[in-house]
């Protein structure tokens, strides 16, 4: 689907229901930006590995397998909606067969990776939160995840003005102008705090 979209770039895929949050996320996501080769996987330790793709590991702690929602998952670490491929993906995803489901797997296209020994597996730490909002529940606790944080912080998690302006992308005006059209709201109280502090 993404196909012309992607050309011969390297590409980042997210799901859309599933948010990341941590310390160091934006230092992992700069790194993951950098590859150019293979592809880039996470693995994230669950309570329940049946409800996802998960990575089985050997002694030494290299990948050796991938399986999609195990009835005996061979390892607890889930692999969460976050890949980062090199500039031949769209060739690789060209190859894939639709599954017994009648879908294209996206574990099916990381075997192949996994296969010609182009895959890379970092693990997310204890400090890392990744949250599937794929259900009602689960969207509600995300919700709430989410609230607690910036309630606590008194920052906004992925304020999208806030990262533009950080990086240089855009000036303090230009938040300002966002802000304005906005009128009275909270969001546009924080832009004004930002420009403030």
């Amino acid at each position: 689907i993404g196909a012309e979209f992607v050309g011969g770039d390297s590409v980042c895929l997210i799901l859309g229901d599933n948010i990341f949050y941590g310390h160091g996320m934006t230092e992992m996501l700069v790194s993951g930006s950098m590859l150019s080769e293979g592809a880039l996987i996470f693995g994230y330790y669950v309570s329940d590995p049946e409800r996802y793709g998960v990575v089985e590991f050997d002694d030494a702690g290299k990948a050796k397998g991938l399986e999609e929602k195990p009835a005996e998952p061979k390892s607890s670490y889930a692999v969460p909606g976050l890949y980062f491929y090199g500039s031949d993906v769209v060739e690789m995803a060209k190859e894939l067969e639709p599954s017994a489901r009648g879908e294209y797997e996206i574990t099916d296209l990381n075997k192949m990776y996994l296969a010609q020994d182009r895959l890379h597996i970092q693990v997310l730490g204890r400090g890392t939160a990744w949250l599937d909002t794929g259900t009602t529940r689960s969207l509600m606790e995300a919700s709430q995840f989410v609230q607690s944080i910036e309630e606590r912080q008194g920052l906004k998690i992925a304020c999208l003005e806030e990262i533009a302006l950080l990086q240089g992308w855009i000036n303090a005006e230009q938040v300002l102008e966002e802000a304005r059209s906005m009128g009275s709201s909270n969001y546009a109280d924080y832009l004004h705090k930002l420009i403030k502090r």
